[in-house]
């Protein structure tokens, strides 16, 4: 897990993790922690030599010629080892003069910041004012942190002439650079004076604004942060795992492990949002404004989190001055204080994203995927051309439009490039494929273990959407705990009856069929002898409530089947092996969940929800929260698409991505309830805060169904964290 989504970034990473691991261990950081003052780490010259210091720079200057984005690889894995020294002012520095439209500046002083025989550093604030005489710009002011300060050669500094700001590059040896008491002590920032300081014409920084210096201040230190917060995790849950108290590992105890498990989606999301930045600010996009805003929003708290979180978890020995912990959180304060107060950054993002300027999440294609485009443009367009619903809906169902990721005939075998490309066209096109609804869970199951009558009797009319399915899972005594279903199959000639209750079960009113987990043998564990069945909902003995929900609606349901028979031939699987049947339909449903259902409020609803009001400014800073965490969950799953596009293994993405994307329209929908004032009294008699309130009420279901929250986090803490697993009862 890493920002880097490509095979070539991980080799990347994996290159800068070995340097690390032979020359910034812990021995180095320590040293660098206990001086009395700064010096250049030892293995600096190392760092050049690989080619590091100037990734993101032209060959023409001495760089490699790549760009912001492996920049940010790098700073990620120096980030894990807390690395010491004036890497990230330097590369900081030289983005920034990069980043300017003066050739000569370029040619003098990039190659000696690439290749190591120079360092730079950046204030970000400071109170200087310059004049100009003859051809040169004379700078007097200070600046009370600028980090790398006491190692640069050269200092970029913000000089307000006449009211606008310039950027121009000092050289240290004409500036006054004290020492002051560091927070982080392993990298320290230093004040910076001038005085009739007089710099060449040259060497101010044409066309460097400071918004361009802050949005590659909030890249390259998200960047970092996201390193910090990867050894945190790691280090927690390393450490969960084997602390043992009350005889067992303190990562078995629920609340540690669901606090490494949010230490670990707050990482995500840190990685995702700054990986985004990185590629915007990296290719000049118009919309790198709020990418930068976003990722100085999530990364920079997520470092002081995990850091916070990670010290907690460790307890009595993370809080010793032995343990590395206060480094990271020492270092993650610090980069935090340095980029500025978040509510700045959130406030931006809330005005760029109400004057209707976000980031679009766009999945972009190399041009070599045209040919496939244009031919399956051709087919879609034969598509669009059916006017009758039904028809379109059966040609798309039988030609495999419906799932054209499945194997032939139900689907098109569809490669990821190829599934993405549908899905563009179709929306292009206007062509919507049948909407299978919780049909959608059992199909894939199907596909695996029914019978080839099951499949031509089920998928076809499935797909074309003439089915209508309800899933029969959940019983007043089995909910999360599914494997605890109480439900009775016995055997009976040609078949079972089954004998029992469902609840929760949605559309059950309107459904044909339904999917339903019953027990055919109590004698084993608890996984065992669980038989899966498709009933008939119109079979005799079924018996289907509806409830009313607390948004007075009534969608789910409690079924009772009384003797209902079930035939040999609506066996899904073995007899008593449906268990894995059942993951399999449950993992779809989670999938089908996480990629965004449309059931709640999200991003676009918050933002419709103000077209006709007018925010003030605390509003649009919390709008601004909630739109930088929107784009970063939406974020994840582009990501989880591109890893499987570039062949790399999915991470913790998808299921990081379900677990906030619920909670995420939960906050919105509440948010927009709370904010229309008195008027959220009202449900009914005005229509737009009914809609509001309804979304508000029927929200406090999305953090239950599909797997609550609570066994979500289990879930990524065991699967992904390693953490041990709940004992068995009884243990």
């Amino acid at each position: 897990m890493a920002i880097g989504l490509t095979e070539e970034h991980e080799a990347l990473a994996d290159s800068v993790r070995g340097f690390a691991e032979r020359h910034i261990a812990a021995p180095v950081v320590r040293a660098a922690l206990d001086a009395d003052e700064e010096t250049r780490p030892g293995f600096w010259a190392g760092l050049a030599e690989q080619g590091l210091l100037g990734l993101h720079l032209d060959e023409e200057h001495g760089g490699a010629g790549y760009g912001l984005l492996e920049l940010a690889v790098v700073l990620e894995e120096l980030g894990r080892a807390a690395a010491p020294g004036p890497f990230l002012p330097t590369v900081f520095a030289s983005a920034a003069i990069d980043a300017a439209s003066n050739p000569k500046a370029r040619a003098e002083l990039l190659p000696g910041l690439a290749d190591g025989s120079r360092t730079g550093a950046v204030a970000l604030t400071g109170s200087f004012t310059g004049r100009r005489e003859g051809g040169a710009l004379v700078i007097d002011g200070s600046a009370a942190t600028v980090l790398g300060a006491s190692l640069a050669d050269l200092l970029v500094l913000p000089v307000d002439v006449d009211g606008t700001i310039e950027w121009a590059v000092a050289e240290a040896s004409a500036l006054t650079v004290t020492p002051v008491e560091n927070l982080d002590r392993v990298r320290r920032v230093a004040r910076v004076e001038a005085s009739g300081v007089s710099v060449d014409a040259d060497r101010v920084l044409d066309g460097l604004t400071a918004e361009r210096v802050r949005e590659l201040a909030a890249v390259l230190f998200g960047a970092e942060t996201t390193g910090l917060a990867g050894w945190l995790v790691q280090t927690a849950a390393g450490y969960a795992k084997v602390r043992e108290q009350f005889g067992r590992p303190i990562g078995q105890f629920q609340g540690v492990k669901h606090k490494a498990a949010r230490m670990l989606i707050v990482l995500e999301q840190a990685r995702a949002a700054t990986w985004d930045a990185a590629r915007a600010v990296g290719d000049g996009s118009p919309d790198a404004p709020f990418a930068a805003a976003v990722a100085a929003v999530v990364a920079p708290d997520a470092g002081v989190r995990t850091a916070r979180d990670a010290i907690q978890i460790l307890g009595g020995i993370g809080f010793t001055w032995e343990h590395d912990a206060h480094v990271y959180l020492r270092r993650a304060l610090a980069l935090r204080a340095l980029l500025g107060p978040a509510k700045g950054w959130a406030r931006q993002v809330g005005e760029i994203a109400l004057a209707g300027g976000r980031r679009p999440i766009e999945l972009e294609l190399d041009d070599d995927t045209e040919p496939i485009r244009a031919r399956i443009r051709a087919e879609i367009a034969e598509l669009a051309a059916i006017d009758d619903k039904g028809a379109l809906n059966a040609k798309m169902g039988d030609e495999g439009w419906t799932v054209p990721h499945f194997p032939k005939p139900w689907g098109r075998e569809a490669s990821p490039v190829e599934q993405i490309l549908i899905q563009q066209e179709l929306k292009a096109a206007g062509v919507k494929a049948p909407n299978l609804v919780i049909g959608a869970w059992l199909v894939p199951s199907l596909v695996r273990y029914g019978t080839e009558e099951q499949k031509e009797r089920f998928l076809r009319p499935t797909l074309r959407g003439q089915l209508m399915w309800c899933q029969l899972f959940s019983e007043p005594g089995a909910g999360s705990d599914l494997a605890s279903l109480s439900m009775k199959a016995e055997r009976v000639e040609g078949g079972f009856k089954l004998t029992g209750q469902k609840i929760w079960t949605s559309v059950a009113q309107w459904a044909q069929w339904g999917f339903c987990i019953a027990r055919t043998d109590a004698s084993g564990s608890k996984h065992d002898g669980i038989t899966y069945f498709l009933v008939d909902m119109k079979s005799q003995g079924v018996d289907v409530r509806p409830l009313k929900e607390l948004t007075g609606e009534a969608v789910f349901n409690e079924v009772f089947l009384d003797g209902v028979f079930v035939p040999d031939d609506c066996v899904v699987g073995e007899v008593g092996k449906g268990w894995a049947v059942t993951r399999n339909t449950l993992s779809n449903e989670r999938v089908s969940l996480s990629t965004g259902s449309g059931m709640g409020m999200g991003v676009p609803e918050l933002l419709d929800f103000f077209k006709e009001r007018t925010p003030d400014a605390g509003e649009v800073l919390e709008i601004g929260k909630l739109v930088a965490q929107g784009h970063s969950i939406d974020l994840l799953s582009l990501r989880t698409t591109l890893k499987q596009l570039n062949g790399v293994e999915p991470g913790a993405e998808a299921s990081v991505r379900k677990l906030l994307g619920v909670q995420f329209n939960q906050d919105v929908a509440d948010y927009c309830w709370a904010a229309q004032g008195e008027a959220a009294t009202t449900e009914v008699t005005m229509a737009e805060s009914g809609i509001v309130a309804r979304a508000m009420l029927f929200s406090r279901a999305m953090t239950i169904y599909g797997g609550t929250t609570e066994v979500q986090l289990n879930i990524i803490g065991e699967r992904i964290l390693g953490l041990p697993r709940d004992p068995e009862p009884g243990k």
